[in-house]
């Protein structure tokens, strides 16, 4: 463990900075009581943490009402939230070939169960969908677009802006998924023509597992699919109409939220683009050493331009899993194999056949050194697996 090389922090970041550890201890210790619905002071204090990071993840997201941010589980349970809020039996629904299963699967559930139709656009060699593939795609019904903001295999960033431009002209509410950027791009849902926006707090905005959320633009309305305690108007039989309780339920995960807060401001100090360009520059020296590797393939790695620090390769001739048990095993690196829960990326890639790729995916305190020692790594096990 003390010598480990992680490297799947497109999965979860780890380590987290010190000051996301400190925080959680103190606070919890010294807070970890409901927040804000009681009257006595410490309820009320551990309720202002709450509030405060709804207001710093609103500006993050140039939002304009911090009421709007709503807590979840993690974005898989914010994009279900929205998703089956925002759809009625007989909608149609635009998606993408790049998309994760947690907007796969529930839209799959809802073509099955609710008769909504979903199209995929795919995306092309280097790992983009194009904007104007969207346009022929509206029919009279479609109520909804639904688009990752980056691929967590490919690591390729969509033109939300201009996707989003298309939806708004058409009238037409547009959902991002960005589990994968939040915290390591900036992110303007005004500028980007964005209605929704679901995020976790335990990838790169640096926090604990268990949190997560979503921005739900002013005037639109996302309908009620559960209902549970909030701690407010307690008498009312039906649940709240008004945010951020229409979406929320039952006591929240305060400590994650605190470890959110702490994260956040972590990253804001760092600084988006300091963190970003680092991991870059570790992805261009992955993607330049394995390009001297023979049998090594990556995928749309070709052009770097508007991607993430994340890269996808196999070993011809060599199952990804095997390789990335042999990177853990034998060399102390970490890294993540398989499908990565998105199997239309694989499926058109060809790699579903090969049951996945080997992912690597950086953090902002991966090294130089941590790259070269992947490189040799996977030069070496080419060399013996290939032969």
């Amino acid at each position: 463990m003390e010598n480990l090389i992680y490297l799947d922090n497109g999965a979860t970041s780890f380590p987290k900075p010190e000051e996301v550890y400190t925080f959680m201890d103190k606070f919890y210790r010294q807070n970890g009581v409901s927040p804000g619905r009681s009257g006595y002071d410490l309820s009320i204090e551990t309720g202002n943490i709450v509030e405060d990071t709804r207001k710093a993840m609103t500006r993050y997201f140039n939002g304009t009402d911090p009421r709007r941010l709503i807590f979840s589980l993690n974005s898989t349970d914010a994009l279900n939230l929205a998703i089956s809020g925002l759809l009625n039996p007989g909608d149609h629904v635009i998606t993408t070939t790049v998309e994760h299963n947690a907007v796969l699967r529930p839209l799959h559930h809802m073509s099955l169960y609710q008769d909504v139709k979903v199209d995929y656009i795919p995306f092309d060699g280097k790992g983009f969908v194009d904007p104007d593939d969207f346009i022929s795609g509206f029919q009279s019904n479609t109520r909804l677009v639904v688009v990752n903001h980056a691929s967590n295999v490919t690591g390729a960033v969509q033109p939300i802006k201009e996707i989003g431009k298309i939806c708004r002209e058409k009238g037409v509410t547009f959902l991002v998924d960005a589990s994968q950027t939040a915290g390591k791009l900036p992110i303007d849902i005004e500028e980007m023509n964005v209605d929704v926006i679901a995020f976790t707090g335990h990838k790169s905005l640096l926090g604990p597992t268990g949190i997560g959320g979503l921005y739900v633009k002013e005037n639109l309305t996302i309908k009620h699919t559960r209902a549970g305690g909030t701690g407010v108007k307690s008498a009312q039989r039906h649940h709240l109409e008004e945010y951020p309780y229409r979406l929320e339920y039952g006591t929240l995960n305060i400590i994650g939220i605190a470890g959110l807060y702490a994260g956040l401001n972590f990253v804001l100090k760092k600084g988006l683009e300091n963190i970003h360009g680092h991991e870059m520059d570790l992805t261009c020296k992955l993607k330049d050493g394995l390009s001297r590797i023979d049998n090594v393939v990556t995928y749309c790695a070709d052009d770097l331009t508007n991607h993430i620090g994340v890269l996808s390769f196999n070993i011809k001739g060599f199952e990804a899993v095997n390789t990335g048990t042999i990177l853990d095993g034998e060399y102390n690196i970490a890294c993540r194999t398989g499908l990565h829960c998105a199997p239309m990326v694989h499926e058109q890639l060809g790699t579903d056949k090969l049951h996945g790729t080997v992912r690597i995916g950086f953090g902002p305190f991966n090294t130089m050194a941590h790259v070269d020692k992947a490189i040799d790594a996977i030069k070496e096990i080419a060399s013996i697996y290939t032969k």
